[in-house]
């Protein structure tokens, strides 16, 4: 091993390192930015599919919302179901 490797390792990881930091702190950002998380479209369909094995619905009749106030976040789901 020469001694020039050892410093061009070290240089390889302090880079990589730093790469990983800085997309962590653009991930973060991103995350933070969006209004919606990125469970809740997963969420709406799970919801479809349990109340589907109860009522007659489509998927457009049912509306998830997520609100936060303050430290609180409020899950705000609207189902129309038909008449009977």
């Amino acid at each position: 091993m020469n001694i020039f490797d050892f410093f061009r390792d070290r240089k390889k990881e302090s880079t990589a390192s730093v790469a990983k930091e800085r997309l962590q702190i653009i991930v973060a950002h991103e995350r933070g930015q969006r209004s919606t998380p990125d469970y809740l479209p997963a969420l709406q369909k799970e919801l479809v599919e349990v109340i589907r094995k109860y009522v007659n619905i489509e998927s457009d009749q049912v509306q998830v919302a997520l609100e936060s106030q303050g430290s609180c976040s409020i899950l705000e789901l609207n189902i129309t179901l038909p008449d009977r």
